[in-house]
């Protein structure tokens, strides 16, 4: 159902927009979870090690799609929150025109390259085939992944976080099904969990479309919707790059910085490998609430910037701040207690060295969460605000920050080194971020009353 944010109580309105998100997150999430555990358990660790030496390239692929999808829904949840119904559906196919002719661009660049990426990631002989078709497979279906990514971005945008838990949940089931079958029936090992990701997200993509089809009259394309006039449309296709663009490469930089630390991770043997690939797939479903209320905040900061209402992004902003960190303390004493017996339902028992290694990092990474927390918050709404440079520069400097100390570190002290890359990092952008978010907020206010002042003098 469509919501409009830009009336009512913002922290009611937050909440509830976030909760199928966090859901919709979760479930999402057993896409890897059910990698993890099948993988694990039936074919050994090998099989996991193979799956965790290019889990931080999957990731990297998906975060491009995502921020690129993520920065072209800003312009149509703008659109929709200045009323502006005909700029939706022309910022929706205009998105559709942009994603479709990147991700063939995309999907050729990664299946040319992706000898030479697993090279540069070290990843061992011993795990390399298995390793090499998994994220082979998963690149032959960017293209479902992109557009139920951008089904999903739009529907949020017009403040609907529910369809896309809908599908989700049943999507997330099947891929659960369909791993078990193709690895226990089929024997097809890694491949196999590949293949069950991709169909099930092209199950995502045609659920979506249909539940898009009959509750969404606002969504409904003719065929002058689709036209495009390179004089007319020219102008609002970069308005779209300039948002989806920056927020791709900034999604990209995390990428790569998580690249290169799996990197110089691979360099430790495959049960370093297994271990940091539990303890992040943990670390990823203890940051989920962080992250989805950060989501909200991004639709609701882009609905009321289309009908300027600054001082209601910067009040919401300020309460979805306070209740992020609530949200990371209460994560980081749940990581510190039981971390370990979480590291033990996806490889289980027998493997206390692993078990160990896994619980350390998510011992010293917890620690930081308040940092994390923070970067979701700011980094949101300056993207919902139409500012994407900012957390782009940011990224960027993540990235030389966690590539150093993670480098650096490692030699210095070991594994553990890496595991202090990512907070590093985290103090540093989420200090940058908030610095950007504040000075943004206070321009806007400072014309917007300029204006005002104007008009009535």
């Amino acid at each position: 159902m469509i919501n409009d944010l830009t009336k009512g109580a913002p922290v009611k309105l937050m909440l509830f927009f976030s909760v199928p998100l966090l859901i919709g997150n979760i479930f999402q999430q057993f896409y890897n979870i059910a990698d993890i555990i099948i993988v694990g358990r039936v074919l050994g660790m090998n099989a996991l090690a193979a799956v965790g030496a290019v889990s931080p390239l999957f990731f990297l692929i998906m975060f491009i799609i995502v921020g690129l999808t993520n920065g072209f829904a800003v312009i149509t949840g703008q659109k929709f929150g200045a009323k502006d119904f005909a700029g939706v559906r022309r910022s929706v196919t205009m998105s559709s025109i942009l994603c479709f002719a990147f991700t063939i661009i995309f999907t050729l660049f990664c299946a040319i390259f992706m000898k030479y990426l697993l090279h540069f990631m070290n990843v061992p002989k011993a795990i390399y085939n298995d390793a090499f078709w998994y994220i082979q497979i998963v690149v032959a279906g960017l293209m479902i992944a992109s557009f139920y990514n951008l089904l999903a971005s739009i529907i949020r945008a017009l403040g609907d976080s529910l369809t896309p838990l809908y599908c989700l949940i049943i999507a997330s089931v099947l891929n659960i099904f369909l791993a078990l079958l193709f690895i226990l029936k089929f024997h097809w090992g890694v491949p196999g969990s590949a293949v069950a990701v991709v169909l099930s997200q092209a199950i995502s993509v045609i659920l979506c479309t249909w539940y898009v089809k009959i509750k969404f009259p606002i969504l409904h394309l003719s065929k002058k919707d689709w036209i495009f006039n390179w004089k007319k449309d020219y102008t609002f296709a970069i308005l779209h790059l300039k948002v989806g663009i920056p927020m791709a490469v900034q999604f990209t930089i995390l990428g790569l910085s998580i690249l290169i630390i799996q990197s110089v991770c691979n360099s430790f043997g495959p049960d370093v490998i297994a271990a940091f690939t539990a303890a992040l797939r943990i670390e990823q479903i203890a940051t989920l609430p962080m992250i989805s209320f950060g989501v909200a905040l991004s639709a609701y900061v882009a609905q009321n910037f289309g009908a300027r209402k600054f001082s209601r992004i910067r009040y919401g902003v300020k309460k979805a701040s306070l209740i992020n960190i609530g949200i990371s303390i209460f994560m980081a004493l749940i990581m510190h207690f039981w971390g370990g017996a979480f590291v033990r339902v996806f490889i289980g028992r027998g493997n206390e060295h692993v078990v160990k290694i896994a619980h350390d990092y998510l011992f010293i990474s917890s620690l930081f969460y308040l940092f994390l927390a923070q970067i979701f918050i700011y980094r949101n709404a300056l993207q919902g605000l139409g500012r994407a440079v900012i957390p782009m520069l940011a990224s960027a400097g993540e990235l030389l920050m966690r590539s150093f100390a993670a480098v650096y570190l490692a030699v210095r002290i070991g594994y553990f080194g890496v595991f202090y890359a990512g907070p590093i990092a985290w103090v540093a952008a989420s200090l940058v971020l908030a610095g950007g978010y504040y000075t943004t907020i206070k321009t806007f206010i400072y014309k917007t009353q300029k204006k005002l002042r104007q008009s009535r003098g």
